[in-house]
């Protein structure tokens, strides 16, 4: 056993704590914004909680060693990063506006398969198969609940509307693959800042392009109408919420980048299923979708595919405790 794998597995129960974290975050971000998306435009929402995220993210990276960790030879990793989160997320809320917080939700956790998939290739990393066949049982709690009592027939939205999560999983995991790249060299903070500056980068371009909501009224479809319709000043009540999406944003990305540079992606990607009963809650004490049978099924195994991952990486770091841990550079 290797020093640099003792490294790992002693980092994995932080790594863990932390990815727990930003699932918690996202599924209250998500709330907000299905609230605040009947009379925002989607870029202005994104440009508001990413100012005010970045002035967070700021702050932790002074205490974690000052502005010259920005500096980094791999910069345009740093931006294909930020591209990659900006599409996710842009797709995803695109999504969220017109299905039920749920059903996007259970969509777009394929993210984790793929990260799985990917991590193969493109890291090196071993998947085991007991670690793989906790992340096959945690998809197949998904599609339990997806399919007969999620999204039927008589109730989807249009088909393009469908592909939006799926799609936004793909680019999220790619953002994960690069985040774990990147993370042997570069400070969770200053990665966090990366994407914060993607996103008001990207929401600039839509408000100098779109703002005026000219190109929004050329659609029907409620997603591309909430991408492009015109900016609004906030009323009173609004700004709460939009400064609590601000400070949700810049724990989001510490939380995830800090995550995925501590263990390998196949031992997060498991946990990132937490988010799933989360959004159930929020879908049934916010927006009055009570889950069914089905629903309660597959939270069950999520639940217990991402405790066995935890029981197992728990064993494992026992296994490893005394090994000399390798100063990652």
């Amino acid at each position: 056993m290797t020093a640099r794998t003792g490294r790992r597995g002693s980092g994995s129960g932080f790594a863990i704590m932390f990815i727990v974290l930003a699932m918690t975050c996202i599924s209250i971000n998500d709330m907000l914004i299905k609230l605040l998306s009947d009379g925002f435009p989607l870029h202005q929402i994104v440009f508001i909680r990413s100012a005010i995220g970045i002035l967070f993210s700021l702050v932790i990276l002074r205490f974690e060693g000052g502005f010259g960790l920005l500096l980094t030879g791999q910069l345009w990793l740093q931006l294909l990063r930020g591209l990659c989160i900006v599409a996710a997320n842009m797709a995803y809320f695109a999504a969220i506006a017109v299905m039920p917080l749920a059903d996007a939700t259970a969509l777009f956790f394929v993210a984790p398969l793929f990260i799985t998939i990917l991590a193969v290739p493109f890291l090196g990393e071993r998947v085991g198969l007991r670690r793989l066949a906790a992340v096959v049982v945690g998809f197949l709690g998904v599609l339990i609940m997806l399919r007969p009592g999620g999204i039927g027939p008589e109730t989807a939205p249009d088909w393009r509307v469908l592909l939006l999560p799926i799609f936004a999983a793909f680019a999220y995991a790619c953002m994960q693959i690069l985040t774990r790249r990147l993370g042997v060299a570069s400070k969770a903070s200053a990665m966090a800042i990366y994407l914060q500056g993607t996103f008001i980068a990207v929401s600039s371009g839509f408000w100098f392009i779109a703002g005026d909501g000219r190109f929004a009224e050329e659609f029907e479809n409620e997603s591309a109408i909430f991408l492009l319709r015109a900016w609004i000043w906030p009323s009173d009540h609004d700004w709460l919420p939009l400064l609590l999406l601000g400070c949700l944003s810049a724990v989001i990305g510490y939380a995830l980048s800090q995550a995925y540079r501590l263990a390998d992606a196949a031992t997060i990607a498991p946990f990132e299923y937490t988010a799933l009963p989360l959004s159930i809650f929020w879908g049934w004490t916010i927006f009055g979708q009570f889950p069914d049978r089905w629903v309660l099924s597959g939270i069950a195994m999520i639940a217990a595919a991402g405790i066995y991952v935890f029981v197992r990486e728990q064993k494992k770091s026992r296994r490893v405790a005394g090994a000399r841990p390798l100063r990652r550079v």
